[in-house]
């Protein structure tokens, strides 16, 4: 599997999880405003943003793999520009918002559990 995207949390938001309970996990690069990163999830990228994702590629959050089911038009740049980018888990075919990218929800996977300092977090091309 090639990496697209390949970053480590570096903090957790104050109001983050009631956000990421809720189907949304806002990604931030660290250094954010504090308005923006009390609902973000701070990260440290590993590297340049490669190749944009599409349907079908995988979220990786730790060891637990969602499946990408839609990235919106401007999604890609935001991740590029300023480290930004919303993830909507709500599988939807195509996204509602220009900046989102859609995944797939894991039943019975409390994806606020797994986001902890260090936590690692990829985008890989499926196949």
């Amino acid at each position: 599997m090639t990496t697209l995207y390949a970053t480590a949390v570096h903090s957790v938001g104050a109001d983050a999880p009631d956000l990421i309970a809720g189907g949304v996990l806002i990604l931030f690069a660290a250094g954010a405003p504090p308005e923006l990163a009390e609902v973000s999830v701070l990260h440290e990228a590993a590297g340049v943003p490669g190749e944009a994702p599409a349907a079908g590629d995988i979220l990786r959050i730790g060891a637990h793999a969602f499946r990408i089911t839609a990235v919106g038009a401007t999604a890609w740049a935001k991740v590029r520009e300023i480290g930004h980018v919303v993830f909507s888990f709500t599988g939807a075919e195509v996204a509602d918002r220009p900046g989102e990218i859609c995944v797939a929800p894991v039943p019975g996977v409390d994806v606020a559990g797994l986001l902890a300092p260090g936590t690692p977090l990829a985008i890989v091309r499926a196949g």
